[in-house]
C-alpha cells in the first residue's frame, strides 16, 4: 500500500493522490484550524481588549475628583470675572479679533452639535459685545453652521441626521416635507420661539428647499430667539436689572405662545 501511495503522489508530491490511495484512507479529513470560519471568528472575538469594569470606575472617579478640584479652585475667580462687565469688556478690547473668532467658533460648534443648548452662547454674546454686535455675531455663526449642515445633509442624507436626532424627531416634523408653500411654513416655524432651530436646520436639508432659501430661513429665522437672549444679557451687563428681568419674562411668554402658534400652524398645514 505504501508503494501505491508513493506511485500516485509522483516525484513532486503532486496532488494526484486519491483518498483511497492514502495510508489513512477512510478517515475523515478535517480542514486546517486556521481556515475554519468558526475558529477564526472566535479568535477575533477573543483578541478584543476587554477593559475591566474597575478600571472604568477608577477613571470616572479620578475625572470627577479633578473636575471638583478645578471648580473649587478656579470657578470662584471665573465667576467673579464674568460678573464684572468692565473686566469682560476690557478683555474683549484687548483681544478684539480673537475674542470674536472664539465666540463665533463656539457658536458654530453649538449649532452643529445640536444637542448642546444655544442660549448660553447667545447670552454670552450679548453680555460681552452688547445687543447689536452680539446679535450680529450669533447670526454670522448661524449662517456658517447652517451652510455646513445643509451641504452635509445633501451629501449623507438621513445617515447624518440620525447621528444627532432620534427617528421620532423626524417623524414629528415629517409633515413639513409634504406641505404646500414649504418656504413660508418653514420660515414661520423658525420664527416661533421654542421650536428646535438646530434640528430644523438639519431637517431642511432633507426637503426640496434650495440652499439660498435654507440659508436665509435658518439664519434670520433665529432672530427673535437671539434678540431676546442678547437683550437680557446686555441689560444685565449694563446694570439695568429691571430690563433684564423684563426680557427674560418676555422670552418665557414668547416660548409658551410659540408652542400654541406651532400647533396652529401644524393643524393648518395638515388640513
Amino acid at each position: 500500500m505504501a508503494r501505491r501511495w508513493e506511485r500516485d503522489m509522483g516525484d513532486e508530491g503532486a496532488p494526484g493522490a486519491t483518498v483511497e490511495a492514502l495510508p489513512f484512507a477512510g478517515a475523515s479529513v478535517a480542514p486546517a484550524c486556521g481556515s475554519c470560519p468558526e475558529r477564526s471568528a472566535s479568535r477575533r472575538r477573543g483578541s478584543r481588549v476587554q477593559v475591566p469594569r474597575t478600571a472604568i470606575v477608577t477613571i470616572a472617579v479620578i475625572a470627577a475628583v479633578v473636575a471638583v478640584v478645578a471648580c473649587w479652585k478656579y470657578l470662584p475667580g471665573a465667576y467673579a470675572w464674568l460678573t464684572n462687565p468692565d473686566a469682560v469688556r476690557a478683555f474683549v478690547a484687548e483681544h478684539a479679533v480673537l475674542s470674536r473668532l472664539v465666540l463665533v467658533g463656539i457658536n458654530v460648534v453649538q449649532v452643529l452639535l445640536a444637542f448642546l443648548p444655544g442660549e448660553p452662547v447667545e447670552l454670552a454674546s450679548g453680555y460681552a459685545f452688547g445687543l447689536i454686535e452680539g446679535t450680529a455675531l450669533c447670526l454670522a455663526a448661524a449662517a456658517v453652521a447652517s451652510s455646513l449642515i445643509y451641504w452635509g445633509v445633501r451629501r449623507w442624507g438621513r445617515r447624518l441626521v440620525g447621528k444627532f436626532f432620534d427617528r421620532s424627531m423626524l417623524d414629528r416634523y415629517e409633515w413639513l416635507r409634504n406641505t404646500r408653500k414649504l418656504e413660508l411654513i418653514m420660515l414661520v416655524v423658525f420664527l416661533i420661539p421654542g421650536t428646535p432651530k438646530d434640528f430644523l436646520t438639519y431637517f431642511a436639508g432633507l426637503t426640496r428647499l434650495r440652499f439660498p432659501v435654507v440659508l436665509a430661513i435658518a439664519t434670520f429665522g433665529r432672530l427673535p430667539s437671539i434678540v431676546t437672549s442678547t437683550v437680557a444679557a446686555a441689560a444685565f451687563g449694563a446694570g439695568d436689572y429691571g430690563a433684564a428681568v423684563i426680557a427674560v419674562v418676555a422670552a418665557g411668554v414668547l416660548i409658551v405662545a410659540g408652542g400654541f402658534a406651532y400647533r396652529a400652524v401644524e393643524r393648518h398645514a395638515r388640513a
